[in-house]
């Protein structure tokens, strides 16, 4: 009976689209991510120099910007995910469940 319930969600047109759009769209925010990630410790491990040096006249470094998006940014690719996932995502479980009345 389960196998049943397995093989007509899978057979179903909305699942395979939430799969197709969820694993593209979580694929883009990951490599989104890992540049960002990547970059900033780049640039922690190869130019030192250009992290402490200061922004204009004042006692701020580009390191203390160049962090602080790195933490705004992951804020906000999460923020992203989550509303994607609590609206489109979440929509189109609930159809999945009614067409399979799982």
């Amino acid at each position: 009976m389960e196998q049943d319930v397995v093989q007509r969600v899978k057979a179903d047109p909305d699942y395979q689209k939430l799969v197709r759009t969820r694993s593209r769209f979580g694929w883009t925010l990951t490599w989104a991510m890992m540049i960002v990630y990547y970059g900033f410790t780049l640039l922690v491990a190869f130019n030192k120099e250009f992290l402490g040096s200061r922004i204009g006249e004042g006692v701020i470094t580009w390191g203390i910007p160049l962090g602080l998006f790195v933490i705004v940014f992951t804020i906000v690719i999460t923020g992203i995910y989550v509303r994607r996932a609590n609206g489109i995502y979440d929509e189109l479980t609930a159809a999945i469940r009614s067409k399979v009345g799982a």
